[in-house]
């Protein structure tokens, strides 16, 4: 089969299409034909060697994607060949096929179509842990989302809006303004500029709930914003940029890190969390009830995910180049079917 296998760290070209063995559906797996793939962050910095979630090299990056069981183990009934399913791993998805335990596999959204499926589980699932889970994010309240142009973001600007939260949002360029502040955010803002913080502060007079995914002074500035009680959440890095060979690249981003004083804490009453979705992949049963919450939440609200661009297989070097670049306006997908019809 064509895959994508990772072989060394670098700049976009180093993925490369390889032809791997197809994979084999163990006693407890499922063979999975994927169709598309979603494409997120971390597999960006998984590929720069920047992420320290990922496995060992050579492996295969993508962590979410959506097809059909084509074959499963001795342990998995038969019926279940031909049936649609959400597929979740730590790896794997850059693939025409991938093989993973049943408990790793959801039914598809058959209100959703299959592209929109791939741009359903890591982004929506991270936003409504972040949101609901972590930061119980109540009606009325006051939530600024920063990155909230790219899928998550996106995808919790939607979430925040329908919960009938107050929703502010920061991205990284003037044009994204407009076009979160057309997903439902009250107000967009620019965190390049970092006097910008004072206008948010005037703006919302405090955040009660802050989802931060940047970094640096975007995340210092976000923690002051909070209100009493307020909860800020920090589900990402986005500023990482770190160059092995300068040391300074290295002291900037260490010094960029979230970090948290108790004392501060204690003195302003609020508080600090994070969460990484990775983790609860080893917790299935907790993850497929959060996932089945939450579906219930999307379906009565009639969320649909934010398709930016979708690329081919053939493309997918330029896919990253387009997320890295930071000019993507909700989710990048991969169609990984086109592979087949070559």
């Amino acid at each position: 089969m064509k895959a994508y296998l990772l072989k060394k760290s670098g700049k976009p070209g180093v993925l490369k299409i390889s032809e791997v063995p197809e994979p084999l559906a163990m006693q407890r797996e499922v063979m999975v034909r994927l169709h598309y793939a979603g494409i997120n962050y971390s597999e960006i910095l998984s590929r720069k060697g920047l992420y320290g979630w990922a496995p060992r090299r050579p492996y295969i990056p993508g962590m979410e994607g959506v097809g059909e069981i084509v074959a499963v183990g001795e342990s998995v009934p038969n019926k279940r060949v031909g049936e649609k399913v959400i597929v979740g791993a730590q790896h794997g998805c850059y693939a025409e096929y991938i093989s993973v335990p049943e408990d790793q596999v959801l039914p598809v959204v058959t209100e959703l179509t299959l592209k929109e499926n791939a741009a359903i589980l890591v982004n929506y699932l991270t936003a409504w842990i972040a949101l609901i889970k972590l930061g119980r994010l109540q009606k009325g309240e006051k939530v600024l989302i920063t990155v909230a142009a790219g899928g998550v973001g996106t995808a919790a600007v939607q979430i925040a809006r329908h919960i009938d939260a107050q929703v502010y949002a920061m991205v990284g360029s003037d044009e994204k303004r407009a076009f979160i502040e057309s997903l439902g955010a009250r107000k967009g803002y620019n965190y390049q500029d970092l006097g910008i913080f004072d206008e948010v502060r005037k703006d919302t007079g405090g955040a009660d709930v802050v989802l931060e995914m940047y970094g640096g002074k975007v995340y210092h500035n976000s923690r002051k914003l909070l209100n009493p009680f307020g909860r800020i959440v920090v589900m990402g890095y986005a500023s990482l940029a770190l160059n092995y060979w300068n040391p300074l690249s290295v002291w900037r981003a260490w010094r960029g890190i979230p970090r948290v004083s108790i004392s501060e804490l204690s003195e302003q009453s609020t508080g600090v969390m994070s969460g990484h979705l990775g983790y609860l992949l080893y917790k299935p049963e907790l993850l497929r009830n959060i996932y089945e919450e939450m579906m219930v939440f999307i379906k009565e609200n009639r969320i649909k995910p934010v398709i930016d661009r979708v690329y081919t297989f053939e493309e997918l070097p330029a896919a990253h180049r387009y997320i890295e670049a930071r000019r993507q306006k909700g989710k990048v997908v991969i169609d990984i079917i086109q592979a087949g019809k070559q």
